[in-house]
């Protein structure tokens, strides 16, 4: 059961980050590779706060790493940049859930102005769940550029056709 569950999170990751790298209109090539990098990613942050007890924020820094590094490598095999890969696999992993909470508090929040203690009570679930929104967003970039700033030379190498020799060779064909 605890399989499954790894399973279908990351599936169900896969199927959006595919949808969101389509808007961008990225080659064919690199639509494998954002599925798995998005499933690869859901999944860790999912057993990170499920198995592990980690908190949101910093399972999704793990997480973000983790899709930065794997776009670094899948991007030099499939010759895409790292945005075109991290971008639209990220793109699941923000939280909608808490971002729907805050709309939802400040508009209940509204609509209660005199009745003290309902409206304390949404104006802390408000900005409680500003901070979890801002802090897991903040925490995506970070950890999925933490690559691109490590391994600098080589992240902007894809972008180049002057590459590698196997890169200088695939472009030649084209």
């Amino acid at each position: 059961m605890i399989l499954l569950d790894i399973l279908l999170d990351g599936a169900f990751a896969a199927i959006a980050a595919i949808g969101f790298g389509a808007i961008s209109d990225p080659p064919l090539r690199a639509f494998s590779s954002i599925a798995a990098l998005a499933a690869i990613g859901h999944a860790l942050r999912f057993c990170l706060m499920s198995y592990l007890g980690i908190d949101i924020a910093t399972a999704s820094l793990f997480a973000s790493f983790s899709i930065g590094m794997g776009s670094l490598l899948l991007g030099r095999l499939i010759y895409c940049p790292m945005t075109v890969l991290y971008i639209p696999a990220l793109l699941p992993m923000i939280p909608g859930m808490y971002a729907y909470k805050i709309v939802f508090s400040l508009i209940m929040f509204m609509q209660n102005m005199k009745v003290p203690g309902l409206q304390e009570k949404y104006l802390i679930e408000m900005f409680t769940n500003s901070i979890v929104t801002c802090s897991v967003i903040f925490m995506l970039a970070v950890g999925a550029t933490i690559p691109l700033f490590l391994f600098q030379k080589r992240a902007f190498s894809m972008t180049r056709h002057g590459g590698t020799e196997r890169q200088q060779k695939y472009y030649a064909t084209k």
